[in-house]
């Protein structure tokens, strides 16, 4: 199999599951689009260890983290098995690399995980193993970490950082819905870095984009998508998905990193 994109997606509230509007139907295209990887690693800022951890489980088990949404989203369930070899081959590379990783054979995919995969593989035929965000990330170890996890995507991996191009929950709970416009000029600033191949600026996006404080009052849910521009970035192109904006905050664009020729085979889902 020839080496995959990586990706970045905006995994917006849980009941992104249920509706799945703008984003859920592109990453629906793109799923279909791609080749069929052996195996799907995710990070989420829903799973955020001390160390690294790797979930290790042959079949990990649905996890609800969230309440006071309707009763439909806790009846879903995204059946995937795992894949204990090649989640064994990443945490050999991350302690090859010196991060300090763990096994966990009995943690399961939360919501950050599996809610965009039951759009962008709906048929949950592709085996997931999931790695933890670690809580002391910054962005050059989040750029280093996606760096480590790269070789995996030429032995069939598809890299996902799963987070929020835009995550104020504050806002969330008092914008009435309505478009805030520091989520657009945000959200365009860091997709011109990336289209231009900025790396300094991406890496710096907290302190120089417009607007950043508020777009991320916290960083966790930014953080993947640095290791999923850094796992694809040695290929050199970029593609941006318009995911349209939920609840006037959520930016929910996607991201393709990789050679000019996946990006090109992923954009042709359009």
């Amino acid at each position: 199999m020839s080496g995959l994109p990586s990706l970045f997606v905006s995994h917006g509230a849980p009941t992104f599951a249920l509706r799945p509007g703008t984003a859920g139907a592109a990453l629906a295209a793109v799923g279909a689009r791609l080749p069929r990887p052996r195996a799907v690693l995710v990070l989420s800022p829903h799973w955020q260890t001390a160390d690294l951890r790797v979930g290790t489980s042959a079949q990990p088990p649905t996890i609800h983290d969230f309440h006071g949404f309707e009763a439909a989203l806790y009846e879903l369930r995204y059946p995937a098995s795992g894949h204990p070899g090649l989640a064994g081959r990443a945490c050999g590379l991350l302690g090859a690399a010196g991060w300090a990783v763990q096994a966990d054979e009995v943690r399961g995919l939360d919501h950050g995980a599996w809610v965009p995969l039951l759009h962008l593989f709906p048929g949950a035929d592709v085996p997931v193993f999931q790695v933890s965000l670690p809580l002391a990330l910054d962005a050059v170890a989040a750029w280093r970490l996606g760096q480590t996890l790269a070789p995996l995507r030429d032995e069939g991996v598809l890299v996902v950082g799963s987070g929020s191009l835009t995550h104020n929950l504050a806002d969330f709970r008092h914008s009435r819905g309505a478009d805030q416009p520091y989520v657009r000029e945000f959200s365009a600033w860091v997709a011109r870095a990336i289209a231009a191949g900025a790396h300094d600026d991406l890496l710096h996006a907290l302190e120089r984009a417009p607007a950043a404080l508020r777009a991320h009052p916290t960083a966790e849910h930014f953080w993947p998508l640095l290791v999923a521009a850094a796992a694809g970035a040695a290929g050199g192109s970029a593609w941006r998905i318009d995911g349209g904006i939920e609840y006037g905050i959520l930016a929910m664009d996607a991201f393709v990193f990789g050679t000019a020729a996946q990006v090109d085979a992923v954009r042709a889902a359009r």
